[in-house]
């Protein structure tokens, strides 16, 4: 049995959200249902789900400690009971995830539960792809990553040999990743390849770009085109031939050319933008080797509709400002 007594920060708050609050592994449907068959209580007494707290009352639980009790480190997976990502692809070996804007994909120090990876975890869970307790040391995996306000296609391994072949072909760079941009100006040339090595300071999660080579720093390689540009801003593609961190953002403002929201390398606030305009659009893979024998030459992708509507949608507003 658990008790919980309610301070003065929580008072006014139902019962039900106060209980899911304190204890997220709690299902939904089991909190109804003990608190319909009197497992909760309180102030000794049966109790609705409907019921305004107090301070000073005290709720008691007549529940298993699985469901009260927080999970481990590397389990916050448990927690999620509603995966929350778009799936573009799926087959018994991996998955490629269409991760929303805002959501890590992978814990930090800001967010340890709302991931990826942990939605990816309790959605293979849930459908039977993967059993934890028979699994042994595998769990699934993400095989590339992109930003936390970076919306598109992030791949994830749902068997080991999905996971051995993928990470295979992506150091090999058989695995081609494209984006779409928004950045200030008009790149020239409008088609090129931008070449330098990045340095990432971890104390301020920034990356730095050199030259030449330099302790620390690795190389990076950007195919980019100029899509369509109206002088003051243009849509770009951009391949990535390495895949480091913060890799487009960095190098694109690196030639004169932020893009348009980042805060972080562009410094130019920009209305109706709260994080930089980039979409990973589509994954190819150019390998037939393992489990991705099936999938030689397919590309995969989003729908890029609404990122170029929010491209027009900028244009016309530079011009009603211009006028």
């Amino acid at each position: 049995m658990r008790e919980l007594r309610v301070t003065g920060n929580d008072a006014g708050m139902r019962l039900d959200r106060y209980i899911s609050k304190m204890f997220p592994r709690l299902p939904s449907s089991l909190l109804q249902k003990s608190v319909r068959v009197k497992n909760i209580k309180l102030n000794g007494k049966r109790a609705s789900i409907n019921d305004r707290l107090q301070a000073g009352d005290v709720i008691s639980l007549y529940i298993h400690d699985q469901f009260l009790d927080s999970p481990a480190s590397g389990e916050e997976w448990t927690l999620i009971s509603r995966p929350r990502f778009d799936i573009c692809f799926e087959n018994e070996h991996l998955l490629i995830a269409v991760k929303p804007s805002g959501m890590p994909c992978q814990p930090d120090a800001r967010e340890t539960v709302d991931t990826l990876i942990n939605h990816i975890k309790a959605y293979c869970r849930a459908s039977g792809a993967w059993d934890p307790e028979s699994a042994g040391s595998f769990a699934p995996a993400l095989c590339n990553r992109i930003d936390r306000n970076t919306e598109g296609l992030v791949i994830a391994a749902k068997t080991a040999p999905a996971l051995r072949d993928i990470n295979k072909a992506i150091r090999e760079r058989k695995v081609e990743k494209k984006y779409l941009c928004i950045v200030h100006g008009t790149p020239s040339p409008p088609a090129a390849r931008l070449e330098s090595y990045l340095f990432k300071d971890a104390r301020d999660n920034r990356v730095y770009v050199r030259q030449q080579s330099c302790p620390g720093a690795q190389y990076a390689a950007t195919d980019y085109l100029v899509l369509r540009s109206s002088g003051n801003f243009s849509l770009v593609e951009c391949t990535l031939l390495t895949g480091r961190t913060h890799q487009i953002r960095v190098q694109m403002a690196d030639i004169g050319h932020p893009l348009a929201g980042d805060g972080k390398y562009g410094n130019i606030e920009l209305p109706g933008f709260n994080s930089q305009s980039l979409l990973s659009f589509s994954v190819t893979f150019q390998t037939n080797e393992g489990v991705l024998r099936s999938l030689s030459k397919r590309t995969f992708s989003v729908d890029t509709a609404p990122f170029i509507s929010t491209f027009d949608k900028l244009i016309s507003a530079s011009n009603t400002r211009q006028q």
